[in-house]
Formats: C-alpha cells, sequence, structure tokens
C-alpha cells in the first residue's frame, strides 16, 4: 500500500491564492497586503511570499511597495493580445477535445454549466466565475494537450477575474448560451462545430470586457 503524497505549504498556498484571483475574491485593481494575505490563507510569510512571486512572473499580480500587490486592470492593448492569444489556442483545445468526449465527461460539463446562468441572474460573481472557468478547463483537460492548456492557464489568470462584468453589467442574460451550442456539438462528434462554439464564447466574453473598458467600468 503505497501513501499518498502530501502537498507541500507552497504549492497548497499558490494554488489558493491563484483561486482567489480567478474567482474574485481579490478584484482588479485592489490592493492586498502581505500580512493580510498570511492571515487569510492561514499560512506563514515564506509559502505566501513564493506564491505572489510566481503569480507576478505569471502576470496575475503587481508589486504595489508598501508589502502589497494587485491584480493588475486590463488595458485596451493587453486585452487585444489575450483575446488573439485565446482565440487561437482555446478552440484548438476544443477541437482536439472532441475525440476524447465520453459520457461521463458530457456529464460533468453539464454539470458545471447549469449554474452558470443562475449565479447571473444572482450576481454571485465568484460562484460564476469558478464555474465558468471549471467548465472551460474541464473541457480542455480532455485534448490531452497539455502545453497548450498550460498556456490557456495562464491567459485565463490575466484575463478570467476582469469576466466579473458579465455579472456586474448583467448583459449576458441576453446573450446565446454558448456552452450549450458547445454541448450540442460535442453530442453530434461535430469537432468543427466545438471549436466555432467555443470561439464565439471567448469572443463574447471580450467583447463584453472590451465594452467595460470603453465605459471606464473596469
Amino acid at each position: 500500500m503505497t501513501e499518498e503524497r502530501k502537498i507541500p505549504t507552497h504549492e497548497v498556498t499558490y494554488a489558493r491564492l491563484r483561486d482567489m484571483i480567478l474567482y474574485g475574491v481579490v478584484q482588479p485593481g485592489q490592493a492586498v497586503t502581505i500580512q493580510g494575505l498570511i492571515n487569510d490563507l492561514d499560512v506563514g510569510m515564506t509559502p505566501v511570499r513564493e506564491a505572489i512571486r510566481r503569480l507576478t512572473a505569471e502576470g496575475a499580480l503587481l508589486p504595489q511597495g508598501n508589502r502589497r500587490v494587485t491584480v493588475p486592470r486590463l488595458t485596451g492593448a493587453l486585452l487585444d493580445q489575450i483575446a488573439f492569444a485565446r482565440l487561437t489556442i482555446e478552440p484548438k483545445l476544443a477541437e482536439l477535445a472532441a475525440a476524447h468526449v465520453t459520457p461521463a465527461l458530457m456529464s460533468r460539463l453539464r454539470q458545471l454549466d447549469a449554474p452558470i446562468y443562475t449565479a447571473i441572474r444572482a450576481h454571485d460573481v465568484q460562484a460564476y466565475l469558478q464555474n465558468n472557468h471549471a467548465f472551460h478547463f474541464a473541457l480542455y483537460e480532455a485534448s490531452g494537450a497539455a502545453v497548450l492548456v498550460d498556456m490557456a492557464r495562464s491567459l485565463w489568470l490575466r484575463f478570467g477575474p476582469s469576466l466579473r462584468v458579465v455579472v456586474d453589467r448583467g448583459g449576458a442574460l441576453t446573450l446565446p448560451d454558448l456552452h450549450e451550442e458547445a454541448l450540442a456539438a460535442m453530442e453530434r462528434g461535430d469537432a468543427a462545430g466545438l471549436a466555432q462554439a467555443m470561439q464565439r464564447d471567448i469572443a463574447q466574453g471580450v467583447d463584453q470586457v472590451r465594452l467595460a473598458l470603453e465605459r471606464g467600468e473596469i
């Protein structure tokens, strides 16, 4: 009988802080102190500093001085770069995943998709961001393309927190459910249709963020 490997504290701390960023606990532009993170995460200074170092290198945090960090706000120029990369990488991941769709994966994706519009209606930012992220990466991980998945994860760290505008603005309730289109494409084994649905879904989110930027809302 083999013992389960204990995950090092610094890895757990990194994952927890990363999720705080991805799921809107720490908002773009919100400064937090290192001591505050130590208290929130209930760990020592060293793992928090290591997590901050890694997330800063990934572009998810920005040092502010005075032992503070913040989640960077998007600019139009940065949004253009991220949108180009996401629209290049993620539809390809979806296309590759189409060959590995199973009933279990379909069931999992439907479970993840079901709460998304409920969260938007309830203005529950964290539930929306968490389930939307989980839906995308449950699909992408089925692709088997580990390098592209890692690249997509890095892009989401920079872009994902700004998707809170989908909930804040509320206009998403009138937009087409492109996750449902993606699921329908999977059911009929249509790899190109799946890639197209995910491309449109990504572009729709980018458009929502771009509109918020233009209006000075983020």
